[in-house]
């Protein structure tokens, strides 16, 4: 781009993501990004090996990409790769990184084809590659297959939803171009949520797998569907020639061969093709940053007055005020009657897979142990029958009556209802013993979370450190690149 303030753009968010990621929090912060969307086999993992010019993303059957994978390309001499989650190792060989992208995912989601939303930070460097950042989402699907939950449609698609209804995010929308456009799964997704097509970017694949005698020309030239940045078309890899370790550079060697010989795209082929299209996502995304940068460091510079005034009241701390002391209790209290309601109602943030507890036995207490209590008890129908017969009597005395008289009812009831007493208490008794159980797991939380507050201390100045740090690196460099651009 020949401005090294606009380069410098893309790293920078890059820093800001990996400390968020280090520290496990955002700050309420919306950075700028790429989030990449589609079908299952739309061609997703293709593209971004196609930009890496490696394979190193799993393949195979049904969903694959289980947790969203944030992949930052940097344009460095030396080729390799390294994960935020072991830093320390540097792979060189892509399918190491393959291996670790799928035992990294099974760690949270363990091998049934689950989902999670913590993501994978993973940086490639290449002198093959252009400054960019991409998250790899999920491929959208229909239908649970093995071991899924019934519900992995819905899953997917609230975890595509956290990051492509931010405003901060472009949205990047692959489909295949030998199915309907209009039966898109990404199209259609990108618009719910950006209607106007203004952050969304078009992607079409397979264009030679199309019938014979179609083209996806109307597509490509921005008129069946308009978006504000238009439709990129590629042509991958196909199974064959992946499972026959074809060559990147040769798949784009004759992708390039493609686009210059076919009737319908030959007006386009300069704007076609995957090197293309990453120069044009390490553009779109290098001005994304730019416009939004401002906004951005205006949320830094609040997020780092709150953090500053959190760390002079740890300076202040005064174990000896009261009045510090009434707070903290007050607030521990509260903590602690969330943490009770959350057990109870079932509304905890960690679901217990292994045993019931809790509200959930309590109702299985009430549901199941109850009724089998009450079955256990002995009951003589003949018996009952002779009690019942002497009270009507003796209650009628020397009269003769036709009805049953309410005195009788109620001695009966009053004598059925003793025998359920023992039952019931014992019911209680197991009702109790579960409270104190969710009371002593609450207050156990509680201590911990105090505890972890004081440990929070130096992780909030380092956070604040870092946030400022971003901020007046944010500034300069858009300055610089303001500048530039003039």
């Amino acid at each position: 781009m020949g401005n090294r303030g606009m380069e410098d753009l893309i790293p920078l968010i890059n820093k800001l993501q990996d400390a968020f990621s280090s520290i496990g929090q955002s700050c309420n912060l919306d950075l700028p990004q790429i989030a990449v969307v589609g079908g299952q086999s739309a061609g997703k993992s293709s593209v971004l090996e196609n930009f890496v010019g490696r394979d190193f993303l799993p393949r195979g059957s049904g969903i694959v990409t289980r947790r969203p994978l944030i992949l930052q390309l940097v344009n460095n001499q030396a080729e390799y790769a390294e994960f935020l989650h072991c830093k320390s190792r540097k792979f060189v060989d892509f399918e190491e990184v393959r291996q670790e992208i799928e035992a990294e995912t099974d760690r949270l989601t363990g091998s049934n084809k689950g989902i999670s939303a913590v993501p994978i930070n993973l940086r490639v460097f290449s002198p093959n590659v252009l400054n960019l950042t991409l998250i790899d989402l999920p491929g959208m699907t229909k239908v649970a297959v093995g071991d899924q939950p019934v519900d992995i449609e819905q899953q997917i698609r609230e975890m595509l939803m956290q990051f492509i209804t931010k405003e901060s995010c472009l949205i990047l929308a692959v489909t295949p171009a030998n199915t309907d456009l209009a039966n898109s799964d990404a199209l259609k997704i990108a618009k719910e949520v950006d209607p106007q097509g203004l952050r969304t970017i078009g992607v079409i694949t397979k264009l030679d797998l199309m019938d014979e005698g179609t083209d996806a020309r109307d597509i490509l030239e921005n008129k069946l569907l308009p978006l504000r940045r238009g439709y990129i078309g590629v042509v991958n890899r196909s199974q064959k020639d992946i499972d026959g370790r074809k060559d990147i550079k040769a798949a784009l060697a004759a992708e390039r061969k493609f686009f210059l010989s076919h009737p319908g795209y030959r007006h386009l082929a300069e704007r076609m093709g995957t090197p293309h299209l990453q120069k044009t996502l390490n553009q779109q995304l290098t001005n994304h940053i730019r416009d939004t940068l401002p906004g951005l460091r205006s949320k830094l510079q609040s997020q780092m007055l709150s953090l500053e005034k959190e760390v002079e009241e740890y300076k202040n701390f005064r174990p000896d005020d009261p009045t510090r002391k009434t707070k903290a209790l007050l607030q521990m209290v509260q903590q602690f009657g969330v943490d009770f309601e959350k057990c109870i109602e079932g509304s905890g943030d960690q679901v217990d897979t292994a045993n019931l507890s809790g509200g959930a036995k309590i109702n299985r207490i009430f549901h199941e142990r109850f009724p089998f209590e009450l079955v256990k008890m002995e009951f003589d129908e003949k018996e009952l029958r002779k009690e019942i017969s002497y009270a009507i009597k003796n209650i009628h005395g020397v009269r003769t009556g036709l009805f049953t008289p309410d005195l009788a009812f109620e001695a009966i009831v009053k004598k059925q209802i003793v025998k359920l007493k023992e039952p019931c208490l014992k019911c209680i008794d197991m009702v109790i013993q579960e409270l104190v159980n969710v009371v002593r797991q609450c207050t156990n939380k509680v201590l911990h979370a105090a505890w972890l507050v004081w440990q929070g201390a130096n992780e909030v100045l380092h956070a604040a450190w870092l946030v400022w740090q971003g901020a007046n690196e944010g500034a300069a460099c858009s300055m610089v690149g303001l500048a530039g651009s003039q």
